[in-house]
């Protein structure tokens, strides 16, 4: 199952809160979607899910049109908004039969057993919905989400609430939905985007700045291969400016040193070729890379 943008859109006036972006998720990937406040994530979620007309642009639901077939391409989706919108004077296994009898489901019974047990509700599944506590009223949208077994997944914001055991469980159970499902995933919490996600967007004022890997957003931010070391003793930096690939070389404290490059395994060679002919000693290297926080306030970080 995949999801394609097509120069999607959303004004609101002169307002612009989506601007002609287009992309394409595939099966088995988890995308973490990030943006600052107001950058148009859940606009774009919205969009998808055919909750919100775009203002230009098309979407596909495994080539659904969305925008002509919007009833066929909902039934693919499970979607979590961020406000999670829930009948509260409901309890939560009546709550979850309603929601698989609007998708009229042929067998509701096992459908509704099998996602209690999925996400972790069946002490409170016999509540009433607004004497949970917030993190498990996430993991019943969670459940209304899933409960149809849908081949695409969007959840905006779907760990807000949770406790720290609670994370963990959910995460677990998205990386496990991500190896059969096409999975859309909106947060601020930039270590749960590192333990979930395989690929890595963020958008900016309504546009999409960066589309990787986490490495490779790293990487992309540096511009080079950079490796970091510390020695037993410091070193002349002017020896490594002979070499070509090597781009810059720093130091970041009395034996330590950061090195970047076009290839980082020349870069390497040189390096124990250098410390051997100096009678110097390698007590730590590693390859570096800043981290998805550095990355994020790069990108987004606008006066």
């Amino acid at each position: 199952m995949s999801v394609q943008i097509q120069s999607l859109s959303k004004t609101y006036g002169e307002q612009i809160a989506v601007n002609n972006i287009s992309f394409e998720i595939k099966e088995g990937e988890i995308l973490g979607f990030l943006g600052p406040n107001g950058a148009g994530k859940s606009t774009t979620m919205k969009m998808i899910t055919g909750y919100l007309p775009p203002s230009a642009g098309q979407v596909f639901i495994n080539g659904i049109n969305m925008q002509t077939n919007p009833i066929e391409g909902r039934k693919l989706i499970g979607y979590l908004p961020e406000s999670n919108p829930l009948y509260k004077e409901m309890y939560v296994k009546e709550y979850l039969n309603f929601i698989a009898g609007i998708y009229r489901l042929k067998s509701p019974k096992t459908a509704v057993k099998n996602v209690i047990e999925m996400t972790g509700l069946g002490l409170e599944q016999n509540k009433q919905i607004h004497q949970l506590s917030k993190g498990y009223k996430q993991r019943v949208g969670l459940a209304q989400a899933l409960i149809h077994d849908p081949k695409i997944l969007i959840l905006d914001e779907p760990t807000t609430g949770l406790d720290p055991n609670q994370l963990s469980e959910i995460r677990k159970l998205i990386v496990e939905l991500g190896k059969s499902k096409t999975i859309i995933f909106s947060t601020h919490i930039m270590q749960e985007v590192q333990a979930v996600c395989n690929r890595v967007m963020i958008i900016q004022k309504g546009n999409i700045v960066a589309d990787n890997t986490i490495n490779g957003l790293s990487q992309q931010l540096l511009g080079a291969n950079t490796i970091q070391f510390t020695l037993e003793r410091p070193i002349d930096m002017h020896w490594f400016d002979k070499f070509d690939f090597i781009t810059s070389i720093s130091q970041t404290d009395k034996f330590s040193y950061r090195l970047s490059g076009t290839d980082i395994f020349r870069m390497k060679r040189t390096l124990f070729e250098f410390v051997s002919k100096q009678d110097n000693a390698i007590l730590q290297l590693s390859d570096y890379g800043t981290n998805l926080e550095d990355v994020f306030k790069s990108l987004t970080n606008t006066q």
